[in-house]
């Protein structure tokens, strides 16, 4: 008997080309053209003046015309006797920064999370995340006003309870504190809006079974609304350890005076310094600096990253 040949299948239909899918997208495509635009020339373009870090840049020569010198720079850093200071410095008031801020908008966040009285909530949000839009520049007038030996009104108070004024801005000591928990005061109800956002998605069948169940509301919060907002605060403290060299220049630089240098002066504001307020401006030297900062920041967002994979949390990859 004759065997039956088979004909081959029609071919699948033929995919619509990428062409085609940005043409019938087109309005994506164009919300999205501005913000990639900005980040390509403010973010990736300025990226080839790295290469001014392994060289003796002069602005008459240029980029490509000056000397190369390699690890010149980096080393010269590592060998002065302000690496140590500035390294410490900032770190410790990174990582302060870090430790004291982070849990602040989770607990504000769950707090509010089972306030009732929807003015009284409100209120609290407006008063919390106001200080958030005030300018740096004004944050630090109001912090230096406060804190001014004859007439602030920390020292008035001081004053009062029969004790001696204090100098905040004069002593190192205080630097760090004074720096930490004024951001906190200025940060803490914005952050917690993304926390609240969290509570916003956990489902309320649960808080309605805990309930029947008889469980309080700490029971309630540690066991339902903790979990529920701990993969956004697992990204969000990846994303703040990748940024832990980063310690607020412009705050540190105007909170700055010759008497508190020796806490306060951080990787930011001495590379500000080196570049542009030196004697002898060295934009290489600054630029390694930065770079070595960078590559820091680097190092630890991958680490903290794969840490949080490895525990089973969120993570950015």
């Amino acid at each position: 008997m004759r065997a039956s040949v088979r004909t081959p299948a029609a071919p699948a239909a033929k995919k619509t080309s990428a062409w085609r899918k940005m043409k019938r997208g087109w309005r994506l495509y164009a919300l999205i053209a501005l913000p990639l635009f900005y980040l390509l020339l403010f973010k990736y373009v300025p990226m080839y003046g790295i290469v001014i870090a392994f060289k003796n840049y002069t602005a008459s020569t240029g980029i490509l015309g000056s000397e190369w010198v390699g690890l010149e720079h980096f080393e010269r850093f590592f060998r002065s006797y302000e690496f140590g200071r500035i390294l410490s410095n900032t770190l410790i008031l990174s990582l302060y920064s870090l430790a004291a801020g982070f849990p602040f908008p989770i607990l504000l966040a769950l707090s509010l999370n089972d306030v009732k009285n929807r003015l009284f909530k409100n209120t609290v949000q407006m008063v919390s995340y106001a200080p958030y839009f005030i300018s740096i520049v004004v944050m630090v007038g109001i912090i230096l006003e406060m804190l001014e030996p004859r007439h602030g009104l920390v020292n008035n108070l001081i004053r009062l309870f029969g004790f001696e004024a204090v100098g905040f801005m004069n002593d190192p000591s205080y630097f760090k504190s004074i720096f930490v928990w004024s951001g906190i005061w200025q940060t803490v109800g914005f952050n917690c809006i993304i926390y609240m956002a969290a509570l916003a998605s956990v489902d309320p069948v649960l808080h309605e079974a805990a309930v029947v169940d008889g469980a309080s509301k700490l029971r309630r919060m540690w066991h339902i609304d903790l979990p529920g907002i701990m993969p956004v605060a697992v990204i969000l403290l990846i994303l703040n350890t990748g940024t832990i060299l980063d310690s607020g220049f412009e705050k540190v630089l105007l909170m700055q005076n010759p008497l508190n240098l020796s806490t306060s002066e951080v990787i930011d504001s001495y590379v500000y310094k080196v570049a542009f307020t030196s004697q002898v401006v060295n934009y290489s030297y600054s630029t390694a600096i930065g770079l070595f900062k960078s590559i820091i920041g680097l190092i630890l967002l991958v680490a903290v990253n794969k840490i949080a994979r490895r525990a089973g949390q969120s993570s950015l990859w």
